[in-house]
C-alpha cells in the first residue's frame, strides 16, 4: 500500500520550496538555455540521449541551470539521482554513497547519477574516493562548480571527465523563464493572478546579470510582500524587491578576469572601459591594495618613458589608497585610471629588461670590464682594478667615451610616442660616443 502520509509530506516540502526550485523543468525539451552545451547535436546531448555519460563537470556562474541540467540528465537517462553537496559531506559520505550504487548496480541494473554541487571544495582525497568508480562506470559523475576546474579540481579527476561551460542565460531566456513562472499554475504563480508589466520584467532581466536564480527570487519576493489580488507586478514594485543589485564577483575567475579587462582597457586607452572595469571591481568587494599595485605595474609596463609622470601618479595613487582607504579612495584610482589610459603609451622598457634578462640566462657571462671593478679595498690597485676608468662629469658634456659592457648591446629601443621620441635622439647621440670609447667607428 503506498505510504500517503510520506506522500503528503513530499507535497508540503514541494510547496513550501522557493519559486526557482519549484519552477526547475523536469525533461531536456523544457530547459530554457545554454544550446552552446544541450542544443541539437551538441556533444552533451548526445551524450545524454546514447545514455553514455560518464564523468561531467559542469562549470559556470550561479543561476545559470547547473542543478537543473543534472536532474534533468538523471531523468532522462532514467538513472537514480543521488545529490552530495561538497561543503557539508566528508569522504565516509562518499563511500556510503558508491557502495550503495554498486549495490543497487549488482542487485537491480539500476544505474546512479552522483551530483556533487560545489565540487571544488573537495579536496585532493575526496575527490580521489571517486576515481574508480568513475572509471569503472559505477556512476555517472556530475560535478558542479563556478570555480574553473582546471584550477579548482585534481588533475586526475580532470582527464577522466569531459568539461562543459555553461553561460550566463541570456536576456531573452531571462524573460522567457518570469513568463513561465507568472503563468505556471502548478509550480509557479498562475494561481495568483499576477500581471508583470513589460517595464518591471525588463528591469528583473537586467539587474538579474544572467542569474535565473536572482530573478525569480525577485519576482517571488515581490509577489510574497504584496497582499493585492490580483496584482500589477510593476516597476517600482520591481525595484524594491531588488533593492540592492548583487553584483557576481568571485577571488577565483572572475577576479582575474576582471583583472585582466581593466589592464587590456587601460593599454588600449580606453578610458571609458577601464573605469567601468574598475567600477566593477569595486562593486565585488576587490580589495584596493590590489587595483593600485596593478596600476603601478601598468604605469611601468605599458606607459614607461613615454610619460614617466604616469609611474609618479600610480605611486602617488597607491600612497593615498592606502592613507584613505574606500569609500574616497575610488577617486584616487578612477583619476589614475583615466590617466594612465590617456597616456601615451610604450612597452620599450619592459621589452628591453626581458631581453637583458634572456642574455644573462642563455648566454655567456659577460665579465665586468676591468676600468669598471670596485677599486675601493686594499690590493685592488695591485690588480688593476678599476684603471683607466673615466669620470663622467669630467667629460664637458657629462658623457665619457668608454665601454660600459664590453660588446654591443641594444636593448632600450624607445618608441616614437610621447617623451621617447626626444629620448630616442638623445640615446642615438650617446650610443654614437660610446661607441668611440670601444674604438668603433662612430
Amino acid at each position: 500500500m503506498p505510504d500517503l502520509f510520506a506522500a503528503s509530506r513530499a507535497a508540503n516540502v514541494a510547496r513550501a520550496a522557493p519559486l526557482a526550485a519549484r519552477m526547475r523543468p523536469r525533461r531536456l525539451a523544457d530547459y530554457v538555455g545554454q544550446d552552446q552545451v544541450v542544443g541539437a547535436g551538441k556533444l552533451l546531448r548526445r551524450l545524454i540521449e546514447a545514455d553514455r555519460l560518464g564523468s561531467v563537470i559542469l562549470y559556470g556562474p550561479p543561476g545559470v541551470g547547473k542543478t537543473t541540467l543534472a536532474e534533468i540528465i538523471a531523468n532522462e537517462t532514467k538513472r537514480r539521482f543521488v545529490e552530495l553537496s561538497a561543503t557539508a559531506s566528508g569522504v565516509k559520505d562518499v563511500r556510503d554513497v558508491l557502495e550503495a550504487a554498486r549495490r543497487r548496480l549488482e542487485d537491480d541494473g539500476q544505474k546512479t547519477c552522483l551530483f556533487i554541487d560545489e565540487i571544488h571544495r573537495f579536496n585532493k582525497s575526496q575527490q580521489d574516493v571517486l576515481l574508480p568508480d568513475v572509471e569503472n562506470g559505477v556512476i555517472a559523475l556530475i560535478g558542479a562548480t563556478t570555480q574553473n576546474p582546471f584550477f579548482a579540481l585534481t588533475s586526475a579527476l580532470v582527464s577522466r571527465s569531459r568539461i562543459f561551460e555553461l553561460e550566463a542565460l541570456s536576456k531573452h531566456d531571462i524573460a522567457e523563464i518570469l513568463d513561465r513562472a507568472v503563468a505556471d499554475r502548478d509550480h509557479g504563480l498562475g494561481r495568483e493572478q499576477i500581471t508583470l508589466v513589460p517595464e518591471a520584467r525588463d528591469f528583473l532581466v537586467e539587474t538579474s546579470d544572467g542569474d535565473a536564480r536572482r530573478a525569480l527570487g525577485a519576482l517571488e519576493v515581490g509577489v510574497l510582500s504584496s497582499g493585492e489580488r490580483p496584482l500589477t507586478f510593476t516597476l517600482d514594485l520591481a525595484r524594491e524587491s531588488v533593492q540592492r543589485k548583487v553584483v557576481a564577483y568571485d577571488s577565483g575567475d572572475t577576479h582575474y578576469d576582471c583583472a585582466s579587462a581593466l589592464i587590456k582597457s587601460i593599454r588600449g586607452s580606453d578610458a571609458d572601459a577601464g573605469l567601468y572595469w574598475l567600477a566593477r571591481m569595486l562593486e565585488g568587494g576587490e580589495d584596493v591594495r590590489f587595483l593600485s599595485r596593478r596600476l603601478v605595474i601598468l604605469a611601468s609596463e605599458d606607459v614607461g618613458n613615454a610619460d614617466p609622470r604616469a609611474l609618479m601618479i600610480a605611486v602617488a595613487a597607491m600612497q593615498a589608497t592606502e592613507f584613505v582607504g574606500l569609500p574616497e579612495c575610488q577617486l584616487t584610482l578612477a583619476q589614475a585610471v583615466i590617466y594612465l589610459a590617456l597616456a601615451p603609451k610604450s612597452n620599450a622598457c619592459t621589452t628591453a629588461i626581458a631581453a637583458a634578462r634572456s642574455d644573462v640566462r642563455e648566454q655567456a657571462v659577460i665579465p665586468v670590464p676591468r676600468h669598471l671593478q670596485d677599486k675601493h679595498y686594499a690590493g685592488a690597485k695591485r690588480l688593476g682594478h678599476g684603471q683607466g676608468y673615466a669620470y663622467s662629469h669630467d667629460a664637458p658634456d657629462g658623457i665619457a667615451s668608454q665601454d660600459y659592457l664590453g660588446v654591443e648591446k641594444n636593448y632600450y629601443e624607445p618608441s616614437d610616442r610621447g617623451m621617447e621620441r626626444d629620448l630616442a635622439e638623445r640615446l642615438a647621440e650617446i650610443r654614437r660616443r660610446l661607441r668611440q670609447g670601444r674604438g668603433e667607428p662612430s
